[in-house]
């Protein structure tokens, strides 16, 4: 995996399980994966070395992995945001025949309700 590929899992993992870590935890991936502040800069914030600061990223990213891996929230999430966009795509493409079609102006209705309660549901995640 690109370490860029890993920054941003690890800060999306961050998002849904940043909680169960400790407070000094959470301001060491805050400041390294979403502020990209180098190992030295975050060590200088917390007053730690930069092996501690390294330790307790790897310390927080082990749990993070651990708790995806237990609870998949964020694997169920991304997945749900797939499906919201077939949803949405197939309903453009329904509406489309629809407006293409003179005498389907119901399958367009549908079609663009379908899209509109995927938009909502996106909105609310």
């Amino acid at each position: 995996m690109i370490a860029t590929e890993k920054n941003l899992e690890i800060a999306y993992l961050y998002d849904f399980y940043g909680e169960i870590l400790s407070e000094k935890q959470q301001l060491a991936v805050e400041l390294y994966y979403n502020d990209d502040l180098s190992l030295s800069e975050v060590a200088a914030q917390l007053g730690i070395s930069r092996q501690g600061v390294r330790d307790s990223l790897k310390r927080s990213e082990s749990a993070l992995y651990d708790m995806e891996e237990k609870l998949g929230l964020a694997g169920k999430f991304g997945s749900m945001l797939g499906e919201i966009e077939k949803i949405k795509g197939n309903a453009l493409k329904i509406s489309r025949f629809g407006s293409e079609n003179q005498g389907f102006e119901t399958v367009r209705d549908w079609a663009d309700e379908i899209a509109r309660y995927a938009e909502e549901l996106e909105k609310r995640f």
